[in-house]
């Protein structure tokens, strides 16, 4: 049996800085997800196309299920469990519970951290600016009135 040749992976995710030895096809969900427990970042289809993978690498939102984990050396990154701790959620988070933005949860990180990408590059973008970010992150329940609604209530500073 051939061994993979693994290359060293230096990372910060959520804070935390990590060392790790990496084969060069490894994606950096399967990195976050089997090596650093962090199971937040889902993987939907494992083409890039559903957008529940999504994560920070500095403050650009990647789908990580297509990104390979080598080419976040000396990055940082940040996962859906990196924004809030609990009894102190992040403003997306709070908003989406609040304003009903969640159904079945499974793409809500994802689109959480796209998001968090897009009021980062425009704290006040318009509905249609909104709608055209969130254009690569697909939810089959929630039909994302709620979703683009939580958005703008963060992007507003509306509190409940």
């Amino acid at each position: 049996m051939i061994k993979a040749k693994k290359y060293p992976l230096r990372v910060k995710v959520n804070g935390i800085s990590y060392k790790l030895r990496v084969e060069a096809n490894r994606t950096l969900l399967d990195v976050l997800r089997d090596d650093l427990g962090l199971t937040g970042a889902k993987e939907g289809c494992g083409m890039g196309e559903c957008g529940s993978c999504t994560v920070l690498l500095g403050d650009r939102p990647v789908k990580s299920c297509i990104f390979l984990a080598v080419e976040a050396d000396g990055q940082s990154i940040t996962t859906i469990e990196g924004l809030g701790k609990p009894g102190s959620l992040d403003p997306l988070q709070k908003a989406f519970i609040e304003r009903g933005a969640i159904q079945c949860g499974f793409c809500t990180p994802g689109m959480i951290m796209a998001a968090k990408a897009l009021l980062s590059e425009n704290p006040s973008p318009p509905d249609e600016e909104i709608r055209h970010y969130l254009s690569g992150n697909i939810c089959r329940c929630t039909g994302y009135v709620k979703i683009v609604d939580a958005i703008e209530a963060v992007a507003k500073g509306e509190k409940r």
